[in-house]
């Protein structure tokens, strides 16, 4: 059972917004951000939306394409977490600028992958200012260059359904993102947990308008582990809140595929290893 814990709060306007934003990162893999120019009524509108669409009959027009990986993924087709053999309930859309998406909701999936995409630039160039010179000399590239041109940032429209009655799931289990920079605004209901360092699960509070940064395994190797990539879950809920379901927008950055992230591997090496060990590949 996970405790809470309140993850600070860092407000985006603050003079000192870039220094506190990348301690936390330092310290958690995490940051919560609010006052950010993210628009979370457009979010608002994007979940009651693709609820309705998860609901209808057109999601099988859109079945995920095992090679691009994009489009729909069923309950059957989720991912598992690395190590676990059960996939996550949950089902999902992934969008790509390149990709598929029902025309009536494209506008404003397509607005919020771009303002997003350009929220997680500037971020980026926040956390490369403050690398140490041991650390940046690692780097091929400077990291915002290593988002550029990529045509792998996606957007994950996700929804996890209610539990059924007496069968234990993961939502989501214990994972790492795959990716450099995961930027999620407010899901419209609890549940996300991280692990602290000590290994004691806390949950993060629910706060409207919030919203949630976090290391991805990518960063994690390029600095040669200098940013922490905080294993999370998305908690089943407890019985009394089985009926309810959630629904979560991240939008996972993602260097292009010849990027070098370290000695080990390129992007694209990487990526390939992961979606084998997710099963969706």
């Amino acid at each position: 059972m996970a405790t809470l814990f309140e993850l600070p709060q860092l407000s985006y306007v603050a003079p000192n917004f870039a220094d506190i934003f990348v301690d936390s990162l330092r310290q958690y893999g995490f940051a919560a951000v609010v006052d950010h120019p993210l628009d979370s009524h457009r979010v608002e509108r994007i979940y009651q939306d693709w609820l309705a669409f998860f609901a209808s009959e057109e999601v099988s027009a859109f079945t995920m394409d095992p090679q691009r990986q994009d489009g729909y993924f069923s309950l059957r087709s989720a991912e598992h977490a690395k190590g676990f053999r059960v996939r996550d309930f949950k089902e999902y859309f992934q969008f790509y600028r390149w990709g598929r998406c029902p025309d009536t909701l494209r506008p404003d999936l397509e607005s919020h992958f771009n303002s997003t995409l350009m929220l997680g630039a500037t971020l980026l160039g926040y956390i490369a200012h403050s690398l140490p010179t041991s650390v940046s000399e690692r780097l091929t590239e400077p990291l915002r260059d290593m988002i550029k041109g990529s045509q792998q940032t996606m957007l994950r429209v996700l929804h996890y359904p209610p539990i059924p009655e007496d069968q234990p799931v993961f939502r989501a289990a214990p994972h790492e993102d795959i990716n450099l920079l995961t930027l999620l605004p407010a899901a419209d209901g609890p549940g996300l947990e991280l692990r602290l360092p000590g290994g004691e699960w806390v949950s993060v509070p629910h706060q409207p308008g919030q919203l949630i940064v976090n290391i991805g395994d990518m960063l994690q190797e390029a600095t040669g582990g200098y940013l922490p990539s905080t294993t999370h879950r998305v908690a089943t809920p407890d019985a009394s809140h089985h009926s309810a379901s959630r629904m979560s927008l991240p939008l996972f950055l993602h260097p292009r595929p010849d990027v070098v992230l370290s000695d080990r591997y390129s992007a694209e090496q990487y990526l390939r290893q992961r979606l084998h060990e997710l099963g969706v590949a």
